[in-house]
């Protein structure tokens, strides 16, 4: 889920109502707040953002192409789970981004030092 914020500091004051529905803070990217809880996660990102772009973009490929949803609905179904993914879907991600006219840029360009190192 991502979620439209005005200011990342200003973002800081729903971090204790997000805690106590039992989502946890990750380090992810400079431009987001990210809060992960088993099987799901929210981010808090400015509109326009990278983030918000590629996650939207995402999001508008699948609703747009039945195929795709199915796809993505099946590697979902393979690689799953209550605790998240056991897999990888950056290849699906760059795929559709890319034919969305998206570049992902590389993790050392788009995600925090701490968020590399977890």
């Amino acid at each position: 889920m991502i979620a439209g914020i005005r200011d990342l500091e200003e973002a800081r004051a729903a971090f204790a109502p997000l805690e106590e529905l039992g989502y946890v803070h990750r380090p992810h990217r400079p431009e987001a707040h990210l809060f992960t809880a088993p099987g799901r996660g929210v981010h808090l990102t400015v509109p326009g953002s990278d983030l918000w772009r590629e996650r939207l973009a995402f999001r508008d490929a699948l609703r747009a192409d039945p195929g795709l949803r199915g796809e993505y609905a099946a590697w979902k179904a393979a690689h799953g789970g209550a605790e998240g993914y056991d897999a990888d879907k950056r290849p699906l991600v760059l795929r559709v981004l890319a034919a969305q006219g998206i570049a992902l840029r590389p993790d050392e360009e788009r995600l925090s030092p701490e968020a590399r190192q977890s």
